[in-house]
């Protein structure tokens, strides 16, 4: 018995190359074009986990940022009434910012000086548009507003 070796299919289309019968009767190509539906969901899936890493840790970093602001501004406005006691020999308690205090604050930070005497003053920070937390800073003899506790020192709320 002679055995003849099986011949592949050669078409026009596939010169040279073996193709398999499926392929040639159901005009399938076996080379994969694109990916599959479950490899998509895959990378969909891998997509919104790092998204719900990262979203939290954004959102806590600009909450951050405020604050570091409304600090930075009553440093600024310590500055501003030493050279207001200096000029004046009275600390300034009026609306901020003004013409007699050479101060303005960052913009959206409200502050409000709670006490100006000779013997100190008193003073808090918010970013209402922003975040409810806020700063206070106080300095001298004065009345320490929430939450400040430390003469000098800045303190802001949870």
């Amino acid at each position: 018995m002679i055995t003849v070796p099986a011949k592949t299919m050669r078409t026009k289309r596939n010169l040279g190359r073996s193709v398999s019968l499926p392929s040639v009767l159901f005009g399938r190509s076996t080379a994969r074009k694109g990916f599959t539906l479950i490899e998509l969901l895959i990378v969909v899936v891998i997509i919104s986990i790092l998204a719900a890493i990262a979203i939290p840790k954004f959102t806590s970093t600009k909450e951050k940022a405020y604050v570091v602001k409304m600090k930075g501004d009553l440093r600024n406005l310590a500055t501003a009434q030493e050279s207001y006691v200096s000029d004046n020999l009275v600390y300034y308690a009026g609306a901020v910012p003004s013409a007699a205090l050479f101060y303005n604050p960052s913009p959206g930070v409200t502050i409000v000086i709670n006490e100006g005497t000779n013997a100190g003053w008193a003073a808090t920070a918010s970013y209402p548009s922003q975040t409810a937390r806020t700063c206070a800073l106080f300095s001298g003899v004065a009345t320490p507003p929430a939450p400040a506790t430390v003469e000098g020192g800045i303190a802001c709320t949870p």
